[in-house]
């Protein structure tokens, strides 16, 4: 042994000595992890030794009980053995396979896509992810459809009766040029999202981030006229860096060079907060959907249960 290094402890005698301590008795622990009454009493004697001091009393009639040393020893040896079974679980486990479907939309891959797949990587390293990056509206149709495994989408678009979590939720804010003052122009022109988007969902009246935006103006008062549409955030922020109008995003979005936040003094309305949500497909492929949920929790600091 190297002078100064700890000894170890023998899972093996750590299993016997929870056992004599939840039946207690050497008779019921022995049948319980299939040793002679004998064999397990020479691994107590073993046990005490290694540690230096008793941690089990042996009463009159066969009874056990534990000292204060050993209700201490009894508590952490708990901790050791799960701890030990977790990592003997997980080495043994069959590797995961397969493909599993995400969709997420554009306004968060940039920033969390590549988090998410590098994670799921490391915990499921054979299994394919197919990613759609794709607007909100057109995700819940694949979804629908059976095309997904799990989707990202923001709330108010998701299938009816639909179990759902919400990961996160963010303010959304005005943007403008640094070079053009085109949020100081009455009216105010926009590059908005399409009112008439194909993949609105049958259920929805309209494109939620075009009426967020004409909504907040309409009820300020503030004029305005739509001189550019696009059903990407990229299209829309082309506009305003060429300074032709205003447009909107994320609050914690990373701008293109260019462009800054509207200040809340500089006369726009206050656009409301936007919350994202996930759903798994009806009959999704496992085992691999739940880890990749699972991870997609761990990136955006969530935790729900998506069960019905």
């Amino acid at each position: 042994m190297i002078m100064g290094m700890p000894v170890g402890l023998d899972v093996d005698l750590l299993r016997s000595f929870v056992a004599i301590a939840e039946e207690k008795s050497f008779t019921r622990a022995a049948a319980r992890v299939g040793r002679t009454q004998s064999a397990i009493s020479l691994q107590m004697q073993r046990l005490e030794g290694v540690l230096g001091q008793t941690v089990i009393v042996r009463g009159k009639g066969g009874s056990v009980e534990l000292n204060s040393e050993g209700h201490y020893l009894l508590g952490r040896a708990r901790e050791l053995l799960a701890l030990n079974d977790d990592i003997m679980r997980s080495m043994h486990a069959t590797p995961v396979h397969g493909t599993v479907r995400l969709g997420i939309p554009a306004e968060l891959s940039a920033r969390y896509l590549p988090r998410i797949l590098n994670g799921f990587s490391q915990a499921a390293p054979l299994v394919e992810v197919e990613v759609e990056v794709a607007a909100s509206c057109f995700l819940t149709l694949k979804l629908k459809n059976a095309e997904l495994d799990l989707a990202l989408l923001r709330e108010g678009l998701e299938p009816r009766q639909w179990p759902a979590a919400e990961i996160w939720r963010s303010s959304v804010k005005w943007i403008t040029s640094d070079t053009h003052r085109q949020h100081l122009r009455d009216p105010l022109p926009l590059s908005i999202a399409p009112a008439d988007c194909p993949w609105r969902p049958s259920e929805s009246n309209e494109c939620l981030w075009h009426g967020m935006v004409i909504r907040a103006l309409e009820q300020a008062g503030r004029g305005y006229r739509v001189v550019s549409t696009s059903a990407t955030t990229q299209g829309m922020m082309a506009a305003a860096q060429a300074g032709l109008a205003v447009t909107n995003t994320l609050a914690d979005d990373r701008l293109p060079e260019g462009l800054r936040i509207v200040r809340a003094d500089e006369g726009l309305p206050a656009l409301p907060e936007c919350r994202y949500l996930m759903l798994k497909a009806r009959e999704p492929r496992q085992p691999g959907t739940d880890m990749l949920a699972a991870q997609v929790h761990d990136v955006f600091g969530g935790i729900a249960n998506l069960d019905p």
